[in-house]
């Protein structure tokens, strides 16, 4: 038992009370909207914790039997409204569809930000921000993600064409940062930065061809950071209207992966920024 709620004990991995973490991987591919699997401990109190408790619901719990009374001090926190599901490992992997090492998933829901506007709005007088446009791969994201959270940034602005970031390998690359971080997802590269700007952000493009060095770069007191698809990168109509820094790299070598990159450059700025202790 836990102090928040009972232990629900599930013995058929067809049971209609999990059916929400059966197939894992197949229902990940198809996208659940606001809804996501978190997995592991360390996720699971980044979802708990405050801010991120205000923007995301934690529904329910599903926790390999072994793993209770280790989870006690987490468990403990839980709104009593949280159900608690548990299962030993053959019933647990059955539904999942793989074998689950760390025995801890669970269901919560994203509560996004009214509008972009809104988001923006709330956003600090001195801000960094990290935008991504046609960002696919959900280990980039999360590792942009963990990068962010890192160095300090405000929060990240994601277009439509990019990868969910509440993925499960996304939330679980970023180490719990896709859910410590502020998001928001939609639109089309011109409405991002058409927002930026109204909102006093100056959008900072990263690209390999770029004249200026980010380590000249100045930035202003609201920043944002734009970074583009690997191979592609950020489109040209995009880069033209907007500052373009590189990150100095030996000749003869192809750009950096964009997750490396989003590191780089975002100490690089923070530091810059006076964001860094």
């Amino acid at each position: 038992m836990t102090d928040s709620a009972p232990l629900i004990r599930i013995t058929d991995p067809a049971d209609a009370r999990i059916a929400e973490f059966t197939a894992i991987r197949e229902r990940d591919l198809a996208g659940r909207g606001d809804r996501f699997i978190a997995e592991g401990r360390v996720v699971l109190n980044a979802l708990l914790d405050t801010p991120a408790h205000d923007r995301f619901i934690l529904e329910k719990l599903f926790v390999l039997e072994n793993r209770l009374e280790g989870l006690q001090p987490v468990l403990a926190r839980l709104p009593a409204d949280v159900p608690v599901y548990t299962a030993e490992r053959s019933v647990m992997d059955a539904a999942a569809g793989f074998a689950m090492h760390r025995g801890i998933l669970a269901l919560g829901r994203h509560r996004p930000a009214a509008s972009l506007g809104s988001f923006l709005g709330n956003m600090p007088a001195q801000a960094l921000l990290v935008v991504g446009i046609g960002l696919s791969n959900h280990d980039n994201m999360g590792a942009i993600f963990r990068n962010a959270g890192v160095f300090g940034a405000d929060g990240l602005l994601i277009d439509s064409t990019s990868c969910a970031p509440l993925y499960r390998k996304a939330i679980r690359v970023s180490v719990g940062a896709a859910l410590r971080v502020p998001f928001w997802r939609g639109g089309d590269a011109s409405l991002l930065m058409r927002a930026l700007v109204e909102h006093n952000f100056v959008p900072v493009g990263l690209s390999p061809h770029a004249g200026q060095d980010i380590s000249r770069l100045r930035p202003a007191a609201r920043t944002a950071l734009v970074l583009g698809s690997e191979g592609a990168g950020l489109p040209g109509d995009l880069l033209a209207g907007v500052l373009n820094v590189r990150i100095a790299q030996a000749p003869g070598m192809d750009s950096l992966n964009v997750a490396t990159a989003s590191g780089i450059a975002l100490w690089q700025v923070a530091q810059a920024m006076n964001r860094l202790s």
